[in-house]
């Protein structure tokens, strides 16, 4: 799927301008730089929730379907289990046996029946996190998907997601601050720098040796 060229501006000020690229479906894409860089911007609008300057498309050739965990993950006043299925009455059995085999994946079996809004906020994180993975979609955009997770928690995170990359040849966005997590699971990664693609490249070359200084800079200053 390729995405063009776009721009967004509040208030006469450039927040992201991105040159386009073309993405390959079963690659995990992670998407590193400072706060403030557009890394947020840039996934809000690959999702449709937020609008370029101009009312283009963004893809060229669209993905057939698209899932997005924002930065702030929620959930619904509902039993844990039916924020992940999230269809009623009209659920099947293999869809209750993946509802189950997930929540038992991101460790919320003991809590299936609670309120999902009396979660904490990594549990709510994870939940968030299930409920995506319960269909198949072409493209994945995840924003921090494991900020609020202890170590144990973000590496069965990142499992799932590896595996669903693999299970549903998905083209996976993943936006992280944390550059051992980009270095574990990157395919590709985008390395944005005051609202522009600084770098781009496979995590090997890109975080041990770069060339670009903002992002030699910026390994340096976060220290793998």
């Amino acid at each position: 799927m390729k995405i063009n060229p776009f721009t967004k501006t509040y208030k006469k000020t450039t927040v992201l301008s991105f040159p386009g690229i073309t993405l390959k479906r079963g690659t995990i894409y992670t998407v590193i730089g400072a706060n403030g860089s557009g890394k947020s911007t840039f996934a809000r609008i690959l999702s449709g929730t937020l609008t370029p300057d101009r009312k283009e498309a963004v893809f060229s050739s669209p993905p057939a379907s698209a899932g997005y965990m924002p930065q702030k993950s929620f959930a619904f006043r509902m039993s844990v289990l039916n924020n992940v299925l999230l269809n009623g009455s009209r659920v099947s059995a293999s869809e209750r046996a993946k509802a189950a085999e997930l929540l038992n994946s991101v460790g919320l079996t003991a809590l299936a029946e609670h309120n999902g809004c009396q979660l904490s906020g990594g549990e709510t994180a994870r939940l968030a996190l299930a409920r995506l993975l319960m269909k198949p979609y072409e493209l994945l955009i995840l924003d921090e998907p494991t900020a609020s997770l202890d170590i144990a928690s973000t590496l069965q995170a990142e499992q799932l997601i590896r595996q669903y990359c693999k299970n549903e040849n998905a083209c996976i966005i993943l936006i992280t601050h944390n550059l051992k997590q980009a270095q574990r699971i990157s395919d590709q990664i985008l390395f944005f720098k005051s609202g522009s693609l600084a770098d781009y490249g496979e995590p090997d070359s890109l975080l041990n040796c770069p060339q670009n200084p903002a992002l030699r800079e910026f390994v340096e200053f976060y220290s793998l």
